[in-house]
């Protein structure tokens, strides 16, 4: 079937299965690798992505229903090459460990501190229910979505 969306930024159409998932769409047909497969049932949230600017669970979607959306995965969040102010705050607060679930928890992150500019550390921790970390301790990925938050605001 064929299949037009945006893709972090660019505007594509593909030809696809009907059953192909959005994550293996980003993966395997765009090379977008950033977004990671975790679980394949929704759990762990290594595989969120913005469809419509909301965080979604990409391993749990097929890539039809993001027919005529724009999809923003971690690689489009900023250019090549440089970090997004998220980004910088989990490098310098150590929010991640082996980095697997980074993405996926960056990317909730964005999605809270976009509907709430300064969220409490109760309310990071209820954003980021949904991904899972086996490695850290979630302490200083609370820290680092603080972090993050305060430095999107002082950007503007």
């Amino acid at each position: 079937m064929k299949l037009s969306l945006k893709v972090n930024g660019r505007t594509l159409e593909a030809h696809i299965e009907p059953r192909t998932l959005l994550a293996d769409f980003l993966r395997d047909h765009l090379r977008l690798t950033g977004t990671h497969i975790g679980c394949d049932t929704a759990q762990c949230g290594a595989c969120t992505v913005h469809l419509d600017g909301r965080a979604v669970k990409a391993c749990n979607l097929l890539a039809l229903q993001a027919e005529g959306c724009e999809v923003t995965t971690i690689e489009g969040i900023t250019p090549e090459g440089a970090l997004h102010p998220m980004q910088a705050a989990f490098r310098d607060h150590h929010g991640l460990q082996c980095g697997y679930c980074t993405p996926g928890m960056i990317m909730s992150a964005l999605d809270l501190v976009a509907r709430e500019p300064a969220p409490s550390r109760e309310r990071i921790r209820e954003a980021l229910e949904g991904n899972l970390c086996r490695c850290t301790g979630y302490q200083n990925i609370v820290s680092a979505v603080e972090a993050g938050a305060r430095a999107l605001a002082a950007k503007g």
